[in-house]
């Protein structure tokens, strides 16, 4: 493949990607806090539920951060293969490439989840960690056909399903305290959707296991969230959607015909996962990524990027998104930013403002304020390395 016939950059991924990055980034403006001082207000409230992970089943805007960043991996992923192979590497480079990538992934999720600890702190759940195991295999799809990638795909909802499904509920002695979990926690599932309860299902049994192998500062027992390692499965399913949508908006179709695909198989896969949910076959749950949540966020993953593609690539509407475009196109340094230097550029503002520049609009609305100003303060060192062509690439 000639230079001239490389894959032009799509702007409306770096547009969506930023925008998921944005929300990531948004966390600093704890609306939960604003939402609590004014308990009367159904404006703030609604905000605070978006800014927030739902308890167990259901969604919020805040759970579609991981699904779409995975999901967009996917997308990239024939891209970033045709313009490799346009320079001349192989399948075998590339995949000393791909290792090599999903290992620093791996271990970025893991140094990030340990900061301010004493030790090393082993776990897997981290976005970026669940991308990088799955990512190999992600990868070896890429160059099979689009049948063997709907099978792969069928095989790893299925069998995940199923896995689930056989392993035995708790006992009448279970001791659900010492997991975490109250016996009578409203967010309990009942009956044959019990299986995917908060830690009492099989992932959560397999990081019993595989998580106490590594050095800890503790036994590991549970996770709080009941996040689970053995989640990367279904990412990478997710990531398999992400891989069929990247190789529909790379060819030679009409751009109004990849809108309508993307919005059908998006509704389909929102109607599907939904069904699911409301039959009581499989719960949707983004906390242990049930096969349910994985197509029925993928249904969102869809149509979003139909919307951002109408919006920037076909309406041409790149310049109004351009602030979004500048995260997007470095996502792993927003990612690592934002994760990093929060406090940092909250201390700053203090030093050279004020003690309590955070109070300008009131008490009821530091966090804004704090948030904003940190939110202001990464987006503008994003912006400094985009006007300097400083692009973090793994």
């Amino acid at each position: 493949m000639s230079a001239s016939t490389l894959p032009q950059r799509v702007s409306s991924m770096d547009a969506y990607r930023g925008f998921v990055m944005f929300l990531m980034m948004a966390e600093v403006l704890e609306l939960g806090h604003i939402s609590k001082s004014l308990p009367d207000s159904a404006f703030w409230a609604f905000l605070a539920f978006h800014q927030d992970h739902v308890a167990w089943v259901g969604c919020s805007l805040h759970d579609l951060i991981q699904p779409s960043f995975s999901f967009l991996v996917g997308v990239a992923l024939p891209y970033s293969v045709a313009s490799r192979m346009a320079q001349g590497q192989n399948f075998r480079s590339l995949m000393g490439h791909t290792i090599q990538r999903a290992l620093i992934l791996i271990f970025l999720g893991i140094f990030l989840r340990s900061m301010h600890r004493e030790q090393t702190n082993f776990t897997f759940e981290d976005t970026l960690t669940q991308i990088g195991l799955g990512y190999p295999f992600l990868f070896w799809l890429g160059f099979r056909s689009f049948k063997t990638q709907l099978i792969a795909l069928a095989v790893i909802l299925g069998g995940y399903w199923l896995a689930f499904a056989l392993y035995p509920l708790p006992g009448a002695a279970f001791n659900y305290e010492a997991v975490g979990v109250a016996a009578n926690w409203e967010h309990n599932l009942t009956g044959f959707a019990a299986h995917w309860n908060k830690n009492t299902n099989l992932a959560w049994a397999f990081d019993q296991w595989f998580l106490n192998l590594f050095p800890r500062e503790k036994e590991f027992i549970r996770n709080g969230g009941g996040y689970a390692t053995l989640s990367f499965v279904p990412t990478l399913g997710t990531m398999v959607l992400g891989l069929l949508a990247g190789n529909w908006l790379k060819d030679n179709t009409l751009p109004k015909e990849k809108i309508k695909r993307f919005a059908t198989v998006g509704v389909g896969l929102l109607v599907v996962g939904s069904l699911l949910n409301w039959l009581g076959i499989c719960p949707n749950v983004k906390r242990i990524w049930t096969p349910t949540w994985t197509l029925f966020s993928g249904g969102w993953c869809f149509l979003l990027l139909a919307v951002f593609y109408w919006l920037v690539d076909v309406q041409g509407y790149k310049k109004a998104f351009f602030w979004l475009i500048i995260i997007g196109m470095n996502s792993i340094a927003a990612y690592v930013i934002s994760h990093t230097i929060s406090d940092f550029i909250h201390h700053s503002f203090q030093i050279h403002l004020s003690q309590t520049y955070d109070q300008w609009l009131g008490q009821h609305y530091a966090s804004l304020v704090r948030g904003g100003a940190i939110l202001l303060g990464e987006w503008l060192i994003l912006y400094w390395m985009y006007r300097n062509r400083i692009f973090v690439r793994i």
